[in-house]
């Protein structure tokens, strides 16, 4: 009985007024006996080795707890990658993610109508600019059996419209994003922080559809869903092929391949082993990574200096 209330007790006062208590009834059983001599002695040799043992019992309890506390406080050393405002917004979290798709959606919006030519239907450049930019939310889950992004998310549609009607009801926006350097660099940070969300989630979705075979874990398949899904916009519609890479790997589609292939094996191999939230970092390096990459293409900042070829002129 001590033990259980050296045990659940809810403070040590309790504790002691509740001890006090039945020390009292057990001195008070034999009322005739209490002022006999052989009364106490009899009654103190059997309760102290209860109370010992029961202070035993009570700090091995309390040890315990101790030690599971202990092992329960774990500290991270490197969550400062996460606790801070960059980390934050790249991880899209409320409004942040409606804001940097529609920059994803506007960005797609200036590539097809660039190309559109003049007097296309409205309906043509509509679903244009659909495919190109739900290209490997459609594609994938097709691949994976389920249900494509602009059918499954209401979001995306949404975006998509109100670029679009911008684009083509305003035209004059479109230009602005491309006189200044700011707003693009801009436009670009929201479109790269989405791809990087797109690749990063149907890289994980293939993880979790495709069983694995050869390994312990699926490899290649996660990993071409993933970089389809960064840059399947740039096949669709199908019938044009193999067109897009006739020239080689556009700058989107192979840092779509770098990206998946190196969170996929992070992720699943021993070298986010101990790391507390290796899905979360390792999707903001994703998306610095594209924007790292996305700035340098926007703002022309490669160092591949054009060769300038001469033919000397025979006499």
């Amino acid at each position: 009985f001590i033990i259980i209330i050296y045990r659940y007790a809810a403070s040590p006062h309790l504790t002691s007024i509740i001890i006090l208590l039945v020390v009292s009834s057990y001195c008070l059983v034999a009322r005739s006996d209490l002022y006999h001599p052989s009364f106490w002695s009899r009654r103190l040799n059997s309760f102290i080795p209860l109370l010992f043992f029961s202070t035993k019992a009570y700090s091995m309890f309390k040890r315990k707890e101790t030690m599971v506390e202990a092992e329960e406080t774990v500290v991270d050393p490197t969550a400062w990658m996460l606790d801070n405002l960059i980390a934050e917004f790249l991880c899209m979290p409320g409004g942040v993610m409606y804001m940097c798709l529609f920059g994803y959606t506007f960005v797609h919006g200036c590539k097809v109508f660039k190309v559109a030519a003049p007097g296309s239907p409205i309906s043509s450049v509509f679903v244009q600019m659909v495919l190109t930019c739900t290209g490997g939310g459609i594609l994938v889950p097709i691949f994976l059996n389920g249900v494509p992004v602009p059918l499954a998310n209401d979001v995306y549609p949404l975006a998509i419209i109100a670029s679009f009607a911008i684009h083509h009801y305003f035209p004059i926006l479109r230009d602005v994003a491309y006189q200044s350097k700011i707003v693009w660099v801009i436009l670009i940070i929201f479109y790269e922080t989405t791809r990087a969300s797109v690749v990063v989630k149907l890289t994980l979705a293939a993880s979790s559809a495709i069983a694995p075979s050869a390994f312990s874990f699926p490899v290649f398949g996660p990993i071409a869903c993933g970089a389809v899904g960064g840059c399947g916009g740039a096949f669709l519609p199908l019938n044009k092929g193999l067109d897009p890479i006739k020239s080689g790997l556009q700058p989107p589609m192979l840092t779509a391949l770098i990206a998946a292939t190196c969170f996929h094996l992070y992720i699943n191999t021993s070298l986010s082993d101990g790391c507390i939230d290796a899905t979360k970092k390792a999707k903001v390096y994703v998306a610095l990574f594209f924007i790292a990459t996305g700035l340098i293409s926007a703002l022309d900042l490669s160092s591949k200096s054009d060769v300038v070829v001469t033919k000397a002129k025979e006499e």
